[in-house]
């Protein structure tokens, strides 16, 4: 699967889940999913089998999240050992990229270890998260980036919503240049990606595109939990109906 090909109108990259958020992505009309597990923690490593099921049954790009957890983006040994392991996995799985993200304590870019990374990720080409939005200047970040060879970086402009950083996205768009893509994400759905497209010159845009599934369990604990999420008997997938209505609207915008 060849994601370079933007088509008629502007790429929409869809985070999913799980291999179903990924094939309702493909029904929508995205163009690429990158695949995930926890979205409440900002994506995690999806596992093996949501992997290999989403190559194996799936036309789109699938580009698998490199985070062995949540939280911040400074990596122990052990956490980064895993990292490599997990490129290994994708590249043999014959994903069509993968997505890192790491820092140093000072907030800058971990050249060193994210040139490990690429390395070995390759023939694959390697985007960037939104650890870039938690480095300390984004500039000299997005120079960093562009030196190590990344092909793309999701970010809200250092914002808590795309919208709310649309104007440090218009400048991150100018000072790339074509060198790299910046793709704005975070927040952002039908009602808001016209807005974007005119406001940050972006031509990739990443989504969730999620609805909540409600249970189909009829006994229900009421004192106890599983884990921290407010409603458990209730999860997240994307919804076929949310990207169909994001591809209509970046369509719309580039005609």
């Amino acid at each position: 699967m060849n994601d370079n090909i933007k088509g008629a109108f502007g790429v929409l990259e869809i985070c999913g889940n799980s291999f179903e958020s990924a094939l309702a992505a493909q029904h929508g009309g995205a163009k690429r999913v990158e695949l995930c597990d926890n979205l409440a923690e900002g994506g995690t490593t999806p596992s093996y089998s949501q992997i290999a099921l989403s190559k194996q049954k799936l036309n789109i790009a699938i580009w698998p999240i490199i985070r062995p957890r949540g939280g911040d983006f400074l990596y122990s040994e052990i956490e980064f050992s895993l990292m490599k392991e997990d490129i290994a996995i994708c590249k043999s799985l014959n994903c069509d990229g993968v997505v890192i993200g790491i820092l140093q304590a000072d907030g800058t870019i971990d050249k060193k270890r994210c040139a490990e990374l690429i390395e070995l990720a390759k023939p694959l080409p390697v985007a960037f998260h939104r650890a870039f939005d938690m480095s300390n200047d984004m500039e000299k970040s997005l120079e960093d980036l562009i030196d190590l060879g990344i092909v793309r970086v999701l970010s809200s402009g250092g914002a808590a919503s795309a919208i709310d950083g649309a104007d440090v996205l218009a400048k991150l768009v100018k000072q790339a240049a074509g060198r790299i893509v910046i793709m704005p994400g975070a927040g952002i759905n039908e009602h808001n990606i016209s807005t974007l497209i005119s406001k940050t010159g972006a031509t990739d845009f990443h989504a969730s595109a999620k609805t909540f599934v409600q249970s189909k369990m009829q006994y229900r604990n009421p004192t106890t939990k599983m884990g921290s999420i407010e409603d458990e008997y209730r999860y997240e997938l994307t919804s076929v109906e949310k990207v169909k209505a994001l591809t209509a609207q970046l369509a719309i915008k580039h005609t």
